[in-house]
């Protein structure tokens, strides 16, 4: 007797920042991926206490609020405010633990980054057990390469993959290296602006820009 196939999965995806503040160049990426991957959602993930950063200088509590007013709606992306849950620092294989749990076996899970972040991931608190909890979808910026010697390079080589459809047979393992639309947007650009008094409208929904103005944040 023939075994019958089984279902496919539903792939759902994370993407972890500091969101400092969130901007269009983050919620244009995500959707993007949503479209180009078929994800059942994204979920932006604020970091609370970010491991290799130093302080945002803007609580999570504010980082969290404005990236749900971001998000709000647009259903296929929503705010996951697990890391503002936990104590000390935010580290990404506790989150990605807590997913696969609470997601179980009919899910499957990318990690989604930048080039930036793949570039450091060796830093990473064990980041080697990453692909035991998900894939990682990397987003290939303008400027940024992808690692070509080490310890990065070697594991990006031993796990990529090529066909997106991926997601949909396998729970967690892959890496996907995904190019999308380059929206030249940095939170560091909106920082300065405010600092220096100006306006960065358009570069961030005008939602976040006023929860900012009501907060005074940035200044």
């Amino acid at each position: 007797m023939s075994q019958e196939p089984l279902p496919p999965l539903v792939p759902v995806g994370v993407f972890g920042g500091t969101f400092n503040p969130v901007h269009y160049g983050h919620l244009r990426s995500a959707l993007e991926l949503v479209e180009h991957l078929q994800l059942e959602h994204l979920r932006l993930m604020p970091c609370a206490v970010p491991p290799h950063r130093a302080d945002p200088g803007v609580s999570a509590v504010h980082r969290v609020a404005m990236v749900a007013l971001a998000v709000a709606d647009e259903p296929s992306l929503s705010c996951d405010d697990r890391e503002l849950r936990r104590t000390g620092a935010s580290y990404t294989i506790d989150s990605l633990i807590e997913l696969r749990n609470e997601l179980g076996k009919g899910h499957s899970l990318s990690l989604v980054m930048g080039c930036d972040a793949l570039q450091g991931l060796a830093t990473w608190h064990r980041w080697q057990e990453l692909l035991d909890w998900a894939h990682v979808v990397v987003i290939a910026r303008p400027g940024w390469e992808l690692p070509l010697d080490g310890p990065v390079a070697h594991w990006l080589e031993q796990h990529r993959m090529t066909d997106p459809g991926k997601l949909r047979q396998r729970a967690n393992g892959g890496i996907l290296v995904e190019e999308l639309r380059p929206l030249e947007i940095s939170s560091t650009e909106i920082r300065n602006l405010l600092a220096q008094g100006r306006s960065p409208r358009y570069l961030l929904p005008q939602a976040v820009l006023d929860y900012i103005q009501t907060h005074n944040l940035y200044r």
